[in-house]
């Protein structure tokens, strides 16, 4: 039987868009400039595919594109870039954070927007609470971070730029 006749149960199956890390309602999409960038990069990307799946006549590709689009759209309509120029010597997105824990481990991370977060390449989304928590303290400044179930100690111990 030739498969023109055969129905094909993909074809009814909602196009999934996979969900963007969370901004919370009320929160400036604070960004990098970097982060700004791979967000104009990402829309490029998607308005290529999209083009390509309309050409193809390809309307789950399609759906896909344009759902995926849309996300990065809003999400560049609502971005801040952070400028650092002006900063006053405190924790914000774009600076690198080294920390103490109370139990005298020690973390370090750079505080970026939430589409840049990568907590493997030491890339904390500013939402993220300990990232939240050290938001606008200087060096030797303590704080403590809700992680978990537990509240977490730290002590600021430098800034990069």
């Amino acid at each position: 039987m030739s498969r023109a006749f055969v129905k094909d149960d993909a074809d009814d199956d909602p196009v999934v868009v996979p969900a963007r890390a969370p901004l919370p309602d009320g929160v400036v999409n604070r960004v990098t400039p970097e982060g700004l960038s791979a967000l104009e990069r990402e829309r490029a990307v998607l308005e290529a595919a999209l083009e390509r799946a309309r050409r193809d006549a390809d309307p789950r590709a399609e759906a896909a594109a344009a759902g995926q689009l849309d996300a990065v759209r809003a999400r560049l309509t609502s971005a801040r870039v952070v400028d650092l120029s002006d900063a006053p010597g405190t924790a914000d997105v774009g600076v690198m954070v080294a920390l103490r824990r109370d139990d005298g481990a020690r973390v370090r991370f750079r505080i970026v927007g939430v589409d840049e977060s990568d907590p493997a390449a030491d890339r904390v989304a500013f939402t993220a609470p300990v990232a939240a928590a050290a938001l606008g303290k200087r060096v030797g400044e303590r704080f403590t971070a809700h992680i978990g179930e537990r509240d977490v100690g730290f002590e600021v111990v430098a800034l990069e730029r």
